[in-house]
């Protein structure tokens, strides 16, 4: 795993400053701690910092090029089958001075061209500079599990893994986009290709990006297709849900250095530990994080599964405290990002990194087999909608049914609400609604005018509405899914995991989100996912020998905190002074008072404004980093690597 950056001039006369490419590549210490490189052509610079996994050696060191040099690539990544590619270049002529992957990507390019992200199998963000053709080729994981930023203006291209290192050039300035601050309003988090920079864009996954002749071009190169249908029995389908599991952790396991997993005791990270157990020697290193507060805690589930399959076992509780990391998150996130599981993601990591190197994750697990509530909650509501209209006053009376449906927990009054809203709503808003924090009408309520009508063109709920309907089918569970895959996944929580593992040098690896897996598992038929009221059903029928009772029918916890009581309590006075201070109203977003309400309202327990709460909390610690301080990330760089490799 590693940090790249680069420059590349339109005009070749035009020269590179390698002592600049040199100071952007230095913010990414952190993800290379290990090794860094240079490379510098006619108006072309590359940088790389390397976290050394495979070829630990010099020869392993970043740029690399091809025989001759002619042909440099950058990477940041794993590529699982890269020793197959390996035996059958060597078999063509080409010759290998590493046993690296990044080797095997560059020969293959010679090979192939573009067409060679079609052979790739593993998680990439790459840049490839072909000198011969002055050609400029970025690339990024079908999934979006590694990043990639660009910003381009017309002379130049400047790209990093990370937003702060192109930040570094000192043509570009930090100023702030609204169109993705209202998205970040609406879900925590700015989705692609939007940055919260003006002029930066994420490459989305799945995608490349060419640069010949001063011409810019994105294209898509995979996407998951739902049909054709496989014609699997359940049994035979649960039978190769195991095989091809087992096989995805097998290839993650393959490494030089240290290898682990997190372990929360839920149904996917469980299956990981039992799957990588079943190919280890020696105990499996597991860590988990937990709560004082019983209702977030899931660290006796995850003792279980270290009890039964023999793991070497690691733990940390997250106290109020923690909260002191949060600068540290906001610089590391370079946007804001407002999903508070990141704060004991990052703790996780850490503690994580000081035993291992790699570690692997049960992630997508929900994505591939529809493990949220709100895949239930949409085929239900799809379901409703579709009662005729005479039928329907009938329904009412025997809502309370409905919302026990709908919450099962014996959360009734929510329920009901839910249960009428499918009755009378199209289920694609309900959906759209369900994946915003902040909905329409409470950015009505907190925007002001100004910033209300900057922004009255974008709606985050648009955005959902669009990928729904664009999903090659009607049927909600899978639809859903289709709009997770390209929005939530990658840009929410493949984005959590990445920042907050690379924070620490730490290498977090994802089975579940295998390509072919993920190809596989989209080709199941829907009843094989959710099945009455059960979800991930066909992952829970194929681990029924493998993983305890307790584990397969627990009700799913999710990765939270308790900010709801910390706001409260220990974290009042910093929300208070933070949000109601003149500095955040001068930004021009909120309505003071409608922002001094929210707050009351939630101390008070008139209402659980948590999530929005922090929300605004995460934006104007992020305003005082990257916007308000003059050259704020090459600061924070600095102190980084003084303190944490001194």
């Amino acid at each position: 795993m590693c940090g790249i950056c680069g420059i590349v001039n339109v005009d070749a006369a035009e020269p590179i400053d390698l002592h600049l490419v040199a100071s952007m590549r230095d913010t990414l210490i952190h993800r290379g701690p290990d090794d860094f490189g240079l490379y510098g052509g006619r108006g072309v610079g590359l940088g790389h910092r390397r976290l050394s996994v495979i070829d630990l050696r010099p020869e392993g060191r970043q740029p690399m090029g091809n025989e001759d040099g002619s042909i440099q690539i950058v990477f940041n990544g794993e590529i699982y089958n890269a020793a197959d590619h390996r035996r059958a270049l060597i078999a063509k002529g080409h010759s290998f001075r590493s046993n690296t992957d990044t080797e095997v990507i560059v020969h293959l390019y010679e090979e192939h061209g573009v067409e060679c992200l079609e052979k790739l199998r593993g998680m990439f963000a790459f840049a490839i500079w072909d000198e011969p053709n002055r050609f400029l080729f970025l690339a990024r994981d079908r999934l979006g599990q590694k990043p990639l930023s660009y910003y381009f203006d017309g002379s130049k291209v400047v790209f990093a893994s990370e937003i702060k290192a192109i930040l570094a050039h000192p043509d570009i300035r930090a100023e702030v986009d609204a169109e993705a601050i209202n998205h970040y309003i609406s879900l925590g988090y700015v989705p692609g290709p939007l940055s919260a920079f003006k002029r930066i864009r994420k490459l989305p996954p799945a995608h490349y990006l060419t640069l010949r002749q001063g011409a810019l071009e994105v294209r898509r190169y995979w996407q998951v297709h739902y049909f054709p249908k496989s014609q699997l029995t359940e049994y035979e389908a649960s039978a190769q849900v195991l095989e091809r599991l087992g096989d995805a952790v097998k290839l993650r396991m393959i490494s030089d250095v240290p290898v682990g997993a997190f372990l929360s005791g839920g149904v996917d990270s469980s299956a990981v530990v039992a799957l990588m157990a079943k190919h280890s020697t020696t105990p499996v290193k597991t860590f988990s994080i937990g709560f004082n507060t019983p209702q977030f805690d899931e660290t006796r589930y995850a003792r279980e599964i270290a009890q039964q399959f023999g793991t070497d076992h690691y733990e940390f509780i997250v106290e109020p405290n923690a909260i002191e990391i949060l600068d540290d998150l906001v610089w590391h996130y370079d946007e804001p990002f407002a999903d508070p599981a990141s704060l004991p993601t990052y703790y996780l990591c850490k503690l994580t990194r000081e035993h291992v190197t790699v570690a692997l994750n049960g992630d997508a697990g929900d994505e591939n087999f529809a493990g949220y509530q709100r895949y239930l909650n949409n085929s239900m509501s799809q379901q409703l909608y579709g009662t005729p209209a005479f039928l329907k006053p009938y329904m009412e009376s025997v809502s309370a049914f409905g919302a026990r449906f709908f919450r099962p927990d014996g959360g009734v009054e929510r329920g009901l609400k839910r249960f009428r809203e499918a009755l009378a709503n199209d289920p694609k808003l309900g959906f759209a609604r369900r994946l915003t924090q902040c909905d329409a009408a409470a950015r009505r309520y907190l925007y002001t005018a100004e910033f209300a009508s900057q922004v009255s063109a974008f709606a985050a709920e648009d955005l959902i509405l669009d990928l729904y309907n664009h999903a090659e089918t009607e049927e909600a569970v899978e639809a859903s899914l289709s709009v997770d895959l390209q929005l939530y996944l990658p840009y929410a929580l493949l984005a959590k995991v990445d920042i907050a593992s690379m924070a620490h040098g730490l290498e977090a690896r994802s089975p579940m989100l295998d390509h072919e897996f993920v190809e596989f598992a989209a080709r199941l038929p829907r009843q094989f996912k959710v099945s009455g009221r059960t979800s991930k059903a066909i992952l829970k029928r194929a681990l029924k020998e493998m993983l305890p009772r307790s584990v397969l029918r627990r009700r799913k916890m999710g990765f939270g905190v308790p900010l709801d009581r910390w706001f409260r309590s220990e974290l009042r006075e910093l929300l208070q002074d933070t949000l109601l201070s003149r500095r955040s109203a001068s930004r021009g977003y909120f309505k003071p008072q409608a922002v001094e309400d929210l707050i009351a309202a939630h101390i008070t327990e008139a209402g659980n404004h948590q999530s929005q709460l922090w929300n605004l909390l995460v934006l104007e610690l992020w305003h005082r980093k990257y916007i308000d301080a003059p050259n704020a990330p090459a600061n924070r760089s600095d102190r980084w690597m003084s303190t944490a490799h001194a």
